[in-house]
């Protein structure tokens, strides 16, 4: 269902348990920050090539978005505000598909 501000909202699913919710314009958005939630690799490259899959169900519909995410850490912008610390997660997503539940 879309929002008054044109966001969606996403569950992420996991062994049939519904628990993390997520929202964005886009499933990809959503996804972008649940990767940021993941266990962090040391660089992106070994992020990648560790991904895990992950689930997020549209409420309102029965699509499940399934993607490829990984996380890593790398330094924080000089230009960064005070109360960032000096290391930052950043996360990427690939979509795999989508399924439609049936329950």
């Amino acid at each position: 269902m879309v929002r008054e501000d044109g966001k969606r909202n996403f569950v992420m699913r996991e062994d049939g348990q519904e628990d993390s919710v997520f929202s964005g314009n886009m499933p990809r958005q959503a996804a972008l920050k649940a990767a940021r939630r993941l266990d962090p690799a040391s660089s992106e490259s070994d992020a990648e090539a560790n991904a895990t899959e992950i689930r997020l169900r549209e409420k309102g519909t029965d699509k499940v978005h399934i993607f490829d995410a990984w996380a890593w850490e790398e330094d924080a912008p000089d230009d960064k505000p005070d109360w960032m610390g000096d290391r930052i997660t950043k996360g990427n997503v690939s979509k795999k598909g989508i399924e439609h539940i049936e329950e």
